[in-house]
């Protein structure tokens, strides 16, 4: 098992490795693994918390792009029969070769800091595969994802990632807990898929434009940064004051312009 200890953490893979026992079993008992369920962890690393996940008795996948790391999760876990291993990188991945069920599909992961968003909106692509997610994050991006209205933290990603899932920000964990520490704090986030959308949008593609026009520019009012999309009277007819800053606006509201932009896509395509 020496061979473990001789892998280096890489920068381009964004690696630091989670080492600290206590921290490891308050994960587990955060995601409470049982035996049967269908768990996806997105890069496992050295196996810190995939022995565990296998110990369940829990069908694990694990995604892992290092080719280095592959043959020490072999060496590790290659025995186990609920373990199943796919090398590659999880922004590219088929999540429907897994056969996972609707709804069932538990997701786990220590993600690298320099692709978790957009990892995570991948994920948000696949939410109807997906039970919950319990990831490992820099902290600011979990305050961000678990933001209110009315603050700088609030944004594309706080408005994305809450249409979809309930957001649950658990608890904190600080850089010596990893190998090597990173400079920054991290933390653990649970996201949970609706079971129903508390505010549907009629084109979740018209959403993602609004969005990313409105905060494009967040120190503007709606009034410019949405102005090459909607008019002012448009903004108006979906019950949004235009002068108002994005971060002032909440969920609903910016569906209620996502829904203004599709009917009027719809009539413009006639």
């Amino acid at each position: 098992m020496s061979q473990i200890y001789q892998h280096r953490a890489r920068k381009r893979f964004g690696q630091n490795f989670l080492h600290d026992t206590g921290v490891i079993d308050r994960i587990i008992r955060a995601i409470t693994p049982r035996e049967d369920e269908h768990i996806l962890e997105i890069g496992p690393g050295q196996g810190a918390l995939t022995e565990s996940l296998i110990g369940s008795g829990a069908h694990v996948d694990v995604i892992e792009i290092d080719l280095d790391l592959i043959p020490i999760l072999k060496l590790k876990f290659g025995l186990k029969p609920n373990f199943h291993l796919h090398q590659g990188d999880a922004l590219k991945f088929d999540f429907a070769h897994l056969d996972a069920e609707p709804n069932s599909l538990r997701v786990v992961g220590n993600l690298p800091y320099n692709i978790s968003t957009p990892l995570i909106f991948h994920l948000l692509n696949n939410a109807h595969l997906v039970s919950d997610m319990h990831f490992m994050l820099q902290k600011e991006v979990v305050e961000r994802m678990a933001a209110k209205p009315g603050g700088g933290d609030w944004g594309r990603l706080s408005i994305m990632v809450q249409y979809h899932c309930r957001v649950e920000h658990l608890f904190n964990v600080g850089p010596g807990s990893f190998s090597p520490p990173p400079k920054v704090d991290s933390a653990i986030v649970r996201l949970v898929p609706h079971s129903e959308l508390p505010h549907p949008a009629k084109d979740a593609r018209a959403l993602d434009r609004i969005v990313r026009e409105a905060f494009n520019q967040r120190r503007k009012t709606l009034r410019n940064t949405l102005k090459n999309i909607l008019s002012s009277q448009a903004i108006e007819a979906a019950g949004v004051d235009g002068s108002l800053r994005p971060e002032q606006l909440d969920l609903a509201a910016f569906v209620r312009l996502a829904d203004q932009l599709a009917d009027q896509q719809a009539v413009e395509s006639l």
